[in-house]
């Protein structure tokens, strides 16, 4: 049960939304495909691939339980994920699967916490080095920037010892992943050390069902990243997973930006071959300890740390459920009888069909995406 404690200090920070990847939502929220965009040459690229007109996912409203032949990356038009998409499953599924299928929504309050998040983000990114914008109109191009920035940063790692905003991406049982890592740095023992910086709206620590979601987020970084260095993530899967076109000339930012950092390509493939030529040469060790540092907005204090004990097992179990989901293997869930006090500041109470029908998707009843207030 969920504690009296708990459920009082329940707020819009604990709605599974604050203590998400301040970078990974600013690119999610930023970056379209099928849109001309600017990115950081230090940010990564988006993690879908958007329906063009006419091609709209299958909402809601017009799916049963247990009826629906699509999976859920199909009918979102997904080709791949982010980590805190996975790791949203780990606060609320079903919280997570109405934010697709109504994105949009995000309410005043909740987007001056993720402005305010990701201002930290990017101030202490501009403390180890500058940022430069680059326009790009395709897909590939937004790899091409991903690449560009790991690229940079290895050496930058082994030279200086610290690093900001590292892209990682691999398969993990069966779903391919894009995440951000918030800092890669060497302990004065030598181990390197993954750090994630927190926001926090309140100057308290977060809930224990937060801290939670926390130690899958930066287990799984680990996970991945460990899978990069290791040689474990092949050209072949993300060719599968993304869909890019190899051939596809980069644009004329992207081009300009490369060779201004000593890297001469043409096209997608190339660069992309020089990444994982770099990842397998490096000689960058494995991820020896996960760190979660919560700090308040307002006035930048350290509410606190917390060192995360990596169970490989676990985190691969949670990762095989959640990934069910997508595949389609089974139902969304809604939260348990004990964490009910999340409703209290979801979005999608009003019209949550799993609240409704007492912790159960019935297959005799259609959820209606109604209009949210």
């Amino acid at each position: 049960m969920a504690e009296a404690g708990e459920e009082e200090t329940a707020s819009a920070e604990a709605s599974g939304f604050s203590d998400l990847s301040d970078s990974e939502l600013v690119e999610f929220l930023d970056l379209e495909d099928a849109k001309e965009s600017v990115v950081s040459l230090s940010k990564p690229g988006p993690s879908s691939e958007l329906p063009g007109k006419g091609d709209k996912p299958v909402s809601l409203q017009n799916w049963k339980p247990g009826l629906d032949v699509l999976s859920p990356m199909e009918r979102f038009h997904l080709k791949y994920l982010y980590v805190t998409d996975l790791c949203t499953q780990n606060w609320c599924e079903l919280q997570m699967v109405y934010g697709k299928e109504l994105p949009g929504s995000l309410t005043p309050e909740k987007a001056a916490v993720l402005d305010t998040g990701a201002s930290i983000h990017l101030a202490k990114e501009l403390e180890l080095h500058d940022l430069v914008t680059v326009p790009i109109t395709t897909k590939e191009d937004a790899w091409a920037v991903k690449f560009l920035n790991i690229l940079s940063m290895i050496p930058t790692l082994q030279s200086e010892g610290c690093i900001r905003e590292f892209p990682v991406f691999g398969e993990v049982e069966g779903i391919f992943l894009v995440g951000v890592i918030d800092e890669l740095h060497y302990t004065s023992k030598g181990e390197l050390e993954l750090a994630e910086l927190k926001t926090r709206r309140r100057p308290v620590l977060p809930l224990a069902a937060q801290k939670k979601k926390d130690y899958f987020q930066v287990s799984l970084y680990k996970y991945i990243f460990d899978a990069m260095v290791q040689g474990k993530v092949t050209p072949a899967s993300l060719i599968h997973h993304t869909k890019l076109c190899l051939d596809k000339p980069l644009g004329p930012s992207v081009l300009r930006h490369a060779r201004q950092g000593g890297v001469s390509v043409k096209s997608l493939g190339d660069l992309m071959e020089l990444v994982f030529l770099s990842l397998t040469l490096s000689d960058l060790p494995a991820i020896d300890t996960l760190k979660l540092e919560y700090i308040h907005q307002e006035t930048a204090t350290i509410l606190g740390t917390e060192t995360v004990a990596f169970e490989e097992k676990e985190v691969k179990s949670k990762v095989q459920h959640y990934a069910a989901y997508w595949m389609g293997h089974r139902d969304p869930q809604g939260v348990d009888v004990e964490e009910a006090w999340k409703c209290r500041t979801c979005d999608y109470v009003d019209i949550c069909e799993w609240r409704r029908g007492g912790g159960v998707l019935s297959s005799s009843r259609e959820p209606k995406a109604k209009k949210l207030k």
